[in-house]
């Protein structure tokens, strides 16, 4: 009687052993599982944060809420407008003009990668991109040259098959900024100082299809690329500037850019001569 009592009390031990194992192996599942859950979303936080802001300034936010402002003695600022755009927005749909504008964009966005250079912010149709910040570099404004170069190119490119061709006006200009984080909601990282109001200007105050340059920018890229001069114009705000087009790199690059894998091999055929904005810049490869 003894010897049954106490197997039955055996096996009733055994089987709270087995059900407490089984529940702990299901709340070690649950755990892992949330536990993947928790940094899949924060991986998509981090990126997200990344999409918005440089990395070095992401992990400075991270560690440190206040304020960030920076001075940089010299980097060089681009900006691109499409021209005609308005003209444009008004004889599609909503959605076409988006898709129009995301696909030169996203481009414009690859072409920031590929040269190291750091995308600022898009106002309406215009882009602009700096380079030599937040990690200071020398070779600033030949990248911004390349890029610029390489945008013609891509929109020359984008307008084999396009209903309505676009073209783009290009400013650059080198100098010092101020580069910080400012806001609470949508904050952004962005550049303050009279360096970036001369490269709007040299934008604003171009042509169609050109790439248009300051002083500063030309003496840094006179050795190593085609520039014509155009003379001196009246820029709002400064008065009489003399500028410069660019046109092309005097020797080809090694650093060249892929477009999009999904192009057709028969969209490169299609291309045929570059244009003489792309002189010197190797851009075979495409997309």
């Amino acid at each position: 009687m003894v010897l049954r009592t106490l197997k039955r009390y055996l096996r009733e031990i055994q089987a709270a052993q087995n059900e407490l194992h089984q529940a702990n192996e299901e709340l070690e599942l649950r755990v892992d599982q949330r536990t993947r859950e928790l940094r899949s979303e924060r991986d998509r936080s981090e990126q997200l944060l990344l999409n918005i802001l440089p990395p070095e300034i992401a992990a400075q936010l991270k560690i440190d809420s206040r304020p960030i402002a920076d001075r940089f003695d010299e980097v060089t600022i681009l900006f691109a407008d499409i021209v005609g755009f308005t003209n444009i927005a008004s004889s599609v749909t909503p959605l076409e003009l988006v898709e129009r504008l995301n696909h030169i964009f996203s481009t414009f966005d690859r072409l920031t990668r590929h040269y190291e250079l750091e995308k600022i912010k898009t106002i309406g149709d215009a882009y602009m991109v700096v380079g030599g910040l937040p990690t200071v570099r020398v070779d600033h404004a030949e990248c911004i040259a390349d890029a610029a170069l390489a945008m013609q190119y891509e929109i020359t490119r984008l307008n084999i098959d396009a209903d309505n061709p676009v073209q783009i006006r290009i400013g650059i200009n080198t100098g010092a900024v101020v580069a910080g984080v400012i806001g609470i909601h949508k904050f952004i990282y962005d550049l303050w100082g009279d360096a970036v109001n001369v490269a709007s200007r040299m934008e604003s105050s171009g042509s169609p299809g050109h790439i248009q340059v300051t002083e500063s920018t030309y003496q840094h890229l006179k050795d190593k690329y085609l520039l014509e001069e155009r003379g001196t114009i009246e820029v709002k705000g400064k008065g009489e500037m003399k500028t410069y087009w660019l046109l092309g790199k005097k020797t080809p690059s090694h650093n060249t850019f892929d477009s999009q894998a999904h192009d057709s091999q028969a969209d490169r055929d299609s291309m045929g001569d570059r244009p003489s904005l792309l002189n010197g810049l190797d851009l075979d490869a495409v997309l």
